[in-house]
């Protein structure tokens, strides 16, 4: 870990997010966990999954 890692860190401590920001990140991080979760077990719709495109050259 180099120095600008822990003056990073150092900031984050020093002045935390708020509360709200935090809720908003695992928040999205639900979503996206929600969404991996459906896809995989087959219950993501169809209609809300795009066709690969076949470029050609």
């Amino acid at each position: 870990m180099n120095i600008a890692w822990l003056m990073r860190m150092r900031r984050w401590v020093q002045n935390p997010p708020s509360l709200r920001r935090v809720l908003l990140v695992f928040g999205i991080i639900a979503v996206a966990v929600a969404i991996y979760w459906l896809e995989h077990f087959d219950m993501w719709p169809d209609w809300a999954t795009s066709e690969r495109l076949k470029l050609r050259f």
